[in-house]
């Protein structure tokens, strides 16, 4: 039967390739609706962007799914934070979610006493 549709028995390589890149962004994750309330409002209180807030409260509650770790205990323990800790948690979080590759984390410059840090030649 003629058909201009390609034909399903070919060997083409890189069909099993498209195929996986096809699903490769499909993967659901599902989480109870109060609980994403919960943790995206917990970051939108704390100065985050909404998008920002959402992909951290979805990393976290991965996380805390991981760790079997109820995540309404896991926001009353950062509700103690200030803000600059609350990022570097974050960041740590973000980081063991990560490919290897690349980091995400704070620089914290050195205070230098510019007396002791001269060389003195004698």
């Amino acid at each position: 039967m003629a058909s201009n549709l390609p034909s399903s028995n070919s060997t083409d390589s890189s069909i099993p390739v498209k195929n996986f890149f096809d699903k490769f962004f499909t993967h659901q994750v599902t989480f109870p609706s109060n609980q994403i309330d919960a943790t995206v409002g917990f970051f939108l209180k704390r100065d985050f962007d909404l998008e920002s807030a959402r992909t951290v409260s979805i990393v976290l509650l991965n996380q805390a799914r991981v760790d079997n770790v109820n995540v309404f205990e896991l926001l009353d323990t950062l509700k103690s934070l200030t803000n600059v800790q609350l990022n570097q948690i974050v960041a740590q979080v973000l980081n063991a979610s990560r490919e290897k590759t690349s980091v995400l984390g704070f620089r914290i410059a050195p205070i230098v006493n510019k007396f002791e840090s001269r060389n003195i030649l004698i």
